[in-house]
């Protein structure tokens, strides 16, 4: 769920913002004359999304190298190959 504060809230409440983002797992989101300025989450919170992130751009690559090679493997042949690499 959104907390929506204005930005004086960092600066005036820190304690109470730093409580709800980090315990409670709200994401803030600090406004400035009304409009939104910048989103406050935890860092756990931004760890997974950063993963997530990291996983969806993988995909992303292994999906355009699959269109760009007619190469396939079985799961057989790629762990084979790693386990070569890892053993010399």
């Amino acid at each position: 769920m959104l907390n929506i504060r204005p930005i004086s809230d960092l600066r005036n409440r820190f304690t109470e913002v730093d409580k709800e983002v980090n315990s409670g797992g709200k994401t803030t989101i600090f406004t400035v004359n009304g409009k939104a300025s910048m989103a406050v989450l935890s860092f756990d919170k931004y760890s997974k999304m950063a993963h997530l992130d990291y996983v969806e751009r993988a995909l992303d690559e292994a999906d355009t190298y699959s269109e760009n090679h007619s190469e396939n493997l079985t799961h057989e042949d790629v762990f084979s190959k790693i386990k070569a690499k890892l053993n010399g």
